[in-house]
């Protein structure tokens, strides 16, 4: 897969989908194309200043590399777009991008993990023919009361991420002198006075 199959797949779904559809991207490369290239550390100078002037940015006197580049970063918000998020923005869709290494966060792992258990099981003649069959057996295994129990599954997750994010604000916040447990965690935070007092 690479980012130009991607795009042409992505904008032949979009319209079967509904307006405001929210679509969960996880962030693989051919997900990840930018609609402008940003400057680099490994582009040339001169690359960099005509990047900057075509933003309009005037450059008037001799800059450093690491000194273009802060130059740069105050554009980032304009032009670090996703070409799919921009494409999905203008047919009324919206793309939540996952925190990367956070796959149990995308209900698709599930599905995902049920079709390849189903190729598992069932494949015994080593024919790509019937790989393709099992494939699409697989996928159509995936039932709308299973994706309702993977979206379930997700926001309960969430839902632990979020307790775990209250609990740390608080242990942060306590004169804790007891620890505290939860989901079979246990946290604590040592109290003690670790400066060390001179006599002199």
């Amino acid at each position: 897969m690479n980012g130009d199959i991607f795009y042409d797949w992505f904008s032949s779904i979009l319209p079967l989908l509904k307006e405001n559809a929210v679509i969960v991207m996880d962030n693989a490369p051919y997900h990840s194309i930018k609609k402008d290239k940003f400057p680099l550390i490994s582009w040339k100078k001169e690359q960099i200043i005509l990047w900057l002037e075509n933003k309009g940015k005037i450059i008037d006197r001799p800059m450093v590399k690491h000194r273009l580049l802060e130059e740069a970063e105050q554009f980032r918000p304009l032009y670090n777009k996703y070409m799919i998020d921009e494409l999905a923005m203008e047919q009324n869709k919206i793309i939540l991008r996952l925190p990367p290494y956070h796959r149990e966060l995308n209900p698709i792992e599930f599905a995902w993990s049920s079709l390849k258990q189903h190729v598992k099981m069932n494949y015994m003649t080593h024919k790509l023919l019937d790989v393709q069959k099992l494939v699409n057996e697989g996928v159509e295994r995936v039932t709308p009361e299973m994706w309702k129990s993977f979206i379930s599954h997700v926001i309960g997750v969430e839902n632990t991420f979020y307790d775990i994010d209250f609990i740390s604000d608080e242990l942060l916040d306590a004169d804790l002198t007891e620890p505290i447990t939860y989901h079979g965690l246990t946290m604590t935070r040592n109290t003690s006075d670790s400066e060390v007092e001179s006599d002199n």
